[in-house]
């Protein structure tokens, strides 16, 4: 993320110390439909660096699909990871 500097820099340090009902938010339009909010959007956890021993055709296949095997591997794993814990929950 790019670090902020200068006057944008100062104009935050003094929001941070304003009350929330201080701040004037009349030039921001109020939303009142978020029917087409995502969640999540910005979300990204924090990655921990790991050594995996796979089968050669596994990292064959996924990297057969293009650039972003590691992205793909995590997501396989998260859908499992969230799968497994629906079962559970049901049980």
């Amino acid at each position: 993320m790019k670090k902020v500097s200068g006057r944008i820099a100062k104009e935050i340090e003094v929001l941070k110390h304003m009350k929330d009902e201080d701040i004037d938010l009349t030039d921001i339009p109020e939303t009142a439909d978020w029917s087409k909010a995502v969640v999540g959007k910005f979300y990204r956890p924090v990655k921990k660096p790991v050594t995996v021993r796979l089968d050669a055709d596994i990292v064959a296949w996924l990297k057969s699909q293009g650039d972003g095997y590691q992205t793909r591997l995590n997501k396989l794993l998260r859908e499992a990871m969230i799968q497994s814990q629906t079962r559970r929950k049901r049980a």
